[in-house]
């Protein structure tokens, strides 16, 4: 997939492609065609550079209630000529999981889109687990033999039921289908054929074995680099079960470089762990600081021998540098803030508001309080396209920013991430009129999650009851 175009902040489609606060409320401030346009544009072309740790569906649902926007664009989207070429999950995931959170607001349309789109889209497995929390047994049933005609009853289509079966994220459906006298023999068998592979799979493990010596791990580390797929984090466990007092010596020249890159990774990963206190481990990292694999394994590293070296190695203009002041962010004191400033300032500057590594931080700047962070918080907040990122910010501006209550934290009752509108529940001023009745409606909302409801119930007492 290639990575998404984010518009600039200021504008409504770029508000709404970060999933800010402020999106919604622009959009519910501007003319209705508008904003629908932008939100189908967001919901179509998936804005999230990390669908693992970002939030949009939710957000994206309640936009298109408050707006009684029709679900055509969704449609042309789900249905277009496209979704026979690219079978990728994430090109339609977002809509369909937009489309689970309508059809939990009550939208029929939405069920029936889902419906129709299990009946014959590509990504059929996903549209299926959104109905298994929100359709009816009818419902469910009824997409029974169109699922299970897309597995020919041939060997190749056997197995693909039986890991269909095995891999499915909500059981439902497939058991509802197994109750059936047409189905019932064929899904009961996939599902003991799944559970066969899978104590299969347990029984022939294609890692470590018993018997491996420190050399057998080291090599199997570089063979997994060779295949592009590093191995040094689990290598350096291997180590430290097969690995006695006489490999020591072994282990020490395989961290010097003697035995390859990523044999020198996984005996310095191992060696942290087994040798926290020993200054001279970090000499060797020092002596790799060009490996990112071995800069890895510093910020792996805890005590106060890291944290001194930490100190002497900030200022370097290299990856060594930049992962010593997150050391510093994450368990520096406030002795260090100045550094831990420097280094938020020049990841910045470098690097911009989506920096790797930015969110140690400014997570460190908001641990320690550092007040004068406060501006290049707000431009990241403001210019982050990681809403993961901007609630880290949000975090770190309550801590150091006297202005968050009255300014960001309002918006943030309107934000993507559940962990955002928490922290804006907490800190946002009642003084402002939105505030109060925002706090009610999530209150209220079914699909709000109970740490945000939760908060919110700290802070609102609840309407009077009538006599």
């Amino acid at each position: 997939m290639f990575e998404p175009v984010i518009a600039p902040s200021g504008t409504l489609l770029g508000l709404l492609q970060r999933g800010r606060g402020d999106g919604t409320l622009h959009a519910l401030a501007a003319p209705r065609a508008e904003a629908l346009a932008a939100l189908n544009s967001c919901v179509t072309a998936d804005p999230r550079r990390d669908w693992q740790v970002e939030s949009r569906s939710l957000y994206y649902a309640r936009l298109y209630l408050d707006l009684a926007g029709d679900l055509g664009g969704i449609e042309a989207h789900l249905f277009g000529a496209e979704d026979r070429l690219d079978e990728e999950e994430g090109r339609t995931g977002l809509a369909l999981s937009v489309l689970g959170h309508l059809a939990s607001y009550g939208r029929a349309d939405a069920v029936l889109l889902l419906r129709r789109y299990a009946d014959t889209g590509t990504n059929w497995a996903w549209a299926l687990d959104e109905l298994a929390l929100r359709d009816d047994d009818a419902g469910l049933r009824a997409l029974g033999r169109s699922v299970l005609a897309r597995f020919p009853e041939t060997p190749e289509g056997g197995a693909r039921l039986a890991a269909a079966v095995r891999d499915a994220y909500e059981p439902r459906p497939w058991r509802l289908w197994e109750e059936s006298p047409s189905f019932g023999a064929r899904l009961r068998a996939a599902r003991e054929q799944g559970s066969f592979d899978r104590w299969q799979r347990q029984l022939s493990p294609s890692g470590p074995q018993p018997g491996w010596g420190v050399a057998a791990v080291f090599a199997w580390a570089e063979e997994g680099a060779e295949r592009g797929t590093p191995r040094h984090v689990p290598a350096a466990r291997c180590l430290a079960a097969v690995a006695g007092p006489e490999d020591r010596p072994e282990i020490l020249a395989a961290a010097a470089g003697g035995a390859g890159r990523a044999a020198r990774a996984t005996a310095l990963h191992h060696l942290i762990l087994a040798e926290p206190g020993n200054p001279a481990v970090l000499d060797l990292i020092e002596a790799a600081a060009e490996d990112e694999a071995v800069v890895a394994a510093f910020e792996r590293m805890s005590g106060p021998h890291a944290l001194d070296r930490a100190r002497g190695w900030a200022h370097r203009p290299d990856a060594l540098g930049a992962a010593a002041g997150r050391k510093l962010a994450d368990h520096g004191t406030a002795a260090d803030a100045a550094l831990v400033l420097g280094a938020l300032r020049e990841s910045v500057r470098a690097d911009g508001p989506d920096a790797a590594g930015l969110s140690v931080l400014v997570d460190g700047a908001g641990r320690l309080g550092i007040a004068c962070a406060a501006p290049v918080l707000r431009h990241v907040y403001r210019e982050t396209a990681s809403s993961w990122i901007r609630g880290r910010a949000a975090r770190a501006l309550a801590a150091t920013d006297p202005s968050f209550a009255a300014g960001f934290a309002v918006e943030c009752l309107w934000d993507c991430e559940e962990t955002t509108r928490e922290v804006a529940a907490v800190h946002a001023t009642t003084g402002d009129a939105r505030v109060v009745d925002r706090l009610r409606r999530l209150a209220a909302d079914p699909a709000e999650e109970e740490d945000v409801q939760s908060a919110v119930r700290s802070r609102i007492a609840p309407d009077p009851q009538p006599m």
